[in-house]
């Protein structure tokens, strides 16, 4: 007989179980809905020294009071921090570990080192200097809840009971580290994934091909993985799914992943040779040759800037992420951005790279300094003209052209994106971040944009496009739209198609068009 131990995030108690746990007994599985010190109708037995350890020893305690000898145990949200401390000290008795919309903290993590955005962790901190006692964390009111993680699916009326229902969170339960000794590391895993949070297998997939080493275990055989097509809280919007699918999980069922990434073709989409750099500090820059601008990529329908003198335009190319930064050859390496900046030289524009230091979620303030500071240098070299610079985008770096949209400078001609990511997906934690360009587009006035959709990209990215559109279209800002049909995020290493080939030209020739506007 499958036993499970449910245990819910942050403010909620084991009530919050209620129709999963019914289906689940309906099934014949024994099931045991967890509520810790603190919480749900255990709320009075918190105190300030309430803290993660009280949390892992309510579940060992729980553990060692049933009778079934191997047991499910599902951590939602921050719930998996005690689960996995329990796990870690009762292996025996685990048959798998399920992450419900979860992360995957490490040895000496905290839930608060977990949350990216440090606007975020200041303001909860905030909350519990407001609530009085200093040292709980006050329940999300009911129109705070989606900061937290997305509420779609779940019913007003049972919105309603959570709120209600939420208790105070002790501090000590978010800031004290989770230690772990690697006993249930070998342990069967399964990772259920809300897709209207922000999370998907092909995101999954996609974190395994940028190499980031703490992913690498979700490639493990024994790690499968489920979708939902619901927001953060499915115990409320969707139990029958959650059910089915957490007894398919107790099974052994799912999809698996690879850690393999895509293959990096020989050369960049589109034909023409790579162009030499010149590396200054932390940019590469891609110089013209105006003596021979003969090879232009394909790109006869084009009309390059050899008939002008003195110093050249340039587009920055800003990568994506986050990027592990042990991972090689660094983005500015990477034959895609080698590609672009040699195709934007072959055109007599001067081409620039960068690494900039977006190494995870929190990491986008200091990234978005990175790539001003290669701004001013690129803009101070005497080669470039400092009043007609573009910035494009790629991928996660989308969300780095936020600060450029909202109050652009007279020198920037253009902004381009390439399957961008245009507002924070709901489990970053970034809600009310400044790294939003679909609330920063009011600003952008008449500043041009270039934005290359892809058919296929994945649906969590997809929505924040068209959150992105539907704001441009209201605030009647400038976007030249390009749809690549058949065409995937990351296309320059996967589909190599005359419709990419095409969506490529295209850009480049909005953005050359735009860097050629006026008097030069």
């Amino acid at each position: 007989m499958t036993a499970f131990v449910l245990v819910a995030g942050g403010h909620i108690g084991g009530w919050v179980w209620r129709e999963v746990v019914d289906r689940l007994q309906g099934s014949g599985a024994r099931v045991y809905p967890a509520t810790l010190t603190g919480l749900g109708d255990r709320r009075h037995l918190a105190g300030p020294g309430t803290d993660l350890d009280t949390h892992i020893e309510d579940l060992v305690q729980l553990i060692d009071q049933v009778d079934e000898p191997e047991l499910v145990i599902v951590g939602h949200d921050t719930g998996i921090h005690p689960v996995l401390g329990a796990a870690d000290r009762r292996p025996e008795r685990i048959a798998r570990i399920v992450h419900l919309d979860a992360g995957l903290p490490q040895d000496g993590e905290s839930v608060l080192d977990l949350v990216p955005d440090p606007e975020v962790r200041e303001r909860l901190l905030r909350r519990v200097g407001e609530s009085g006692d200093g040292w709980r964390v006050p329940a999300p009111t009911l129109e705070e809840w989606p900061l937290w993680g997305s509420t779609a699916g779940v019913p007003e009326e049972a919105l309603a009971r959570l709120t209600r229902l939420a208790a105070p969170q002790p501090l000590a339960t978010l800031t004290q580290p989770l230690r772990l000794t690697g006993a249930a590391a070998k342990l069967p895993t399964s990772g259920i994934l809300c897709t209207a949070n922000g999370t998907s297998i092909a995101l999954v997939e996609m974190l395994l091909g940028y190499g980031e080493p703490r992913f690498q275990v979700l490639a493990d055989p024994r790690v499968g993985f489920f979708e939902l097509d619901t927001g953060h809280w499915p115990m409320l919007s969707c139990p029958d799914e959650l059910a089915e699918v957490l007894l398919r999980a107790a099974a052994g069922e799912g999809h698996r992943v690879t850690a393999a990434g895509a293959e990096v073709p020989a050369r960049f989409l589109l034909d023409g040779p790579e162009r030499p750099s010149e590396r200054i500090g932390p940019v590469d820059l891609y110089l013209p040759d105006l003596s021979d601008l003969s090879d232009r990529s394909g790109l006869s329908d084009l009309s390059d800037l050899s008939d002008l003198d003195g110093p050249r335009p340039a587009v920055v190319f800003v990568h994506g992420g986050p990027v592990p930064p042990e991972k090689r050859p660094t983005p500015r390496d990477s034959r895609t951005f080698v590609g672009y900046a040699s195709q934007a030289a072959a055109l007599g524009l001067v081409g620039v790279t960068l690494d900039h230091r977006l190494h995870g979620l929190g990491d986008y303030g200091r990234a978005a300094e990175d790539v001003a500071a290669a701004v001013e240098l690129v803009r101070a070299d005497p080669r470039v003209d400092a009043d007609r610079i573009a910035l494009w985008f790629f991928s996660g770096g989308g969300l780095l052209c936020a600060d450029w949209l909202a109050a652009p400078p007279r020198w920037l001609r253009c902004v381009a994106a390439t399957y961008p990511i245009l507002a924070p997906l709901p489990n970053w934690g970034m809600a009310e971040s400044r790294f939003r360009p679909a609330d920063a587009v009011r600003g952008a006035g008449g500043l041009p944009m270039v934005l290359t959709r892809v058919e296929l990209e994945q649906p969590e990215i997809a929505a924040t496009v068209t959150e992105f559109l539907a704001a441009a279209e209201a605030c009647g800002a400038d976007v030249e739209l390009i749809d690549v049909a058949g065409a995937h995020h990351g296309f320059e290493t996967i589909d190599h198609t005359e419709a990419t080939r095409g969506a490529v030209r295209t850009a480049l020739r909005g953005v050359l068009r735009h860097l050629r506007a006026g008097s030069l």
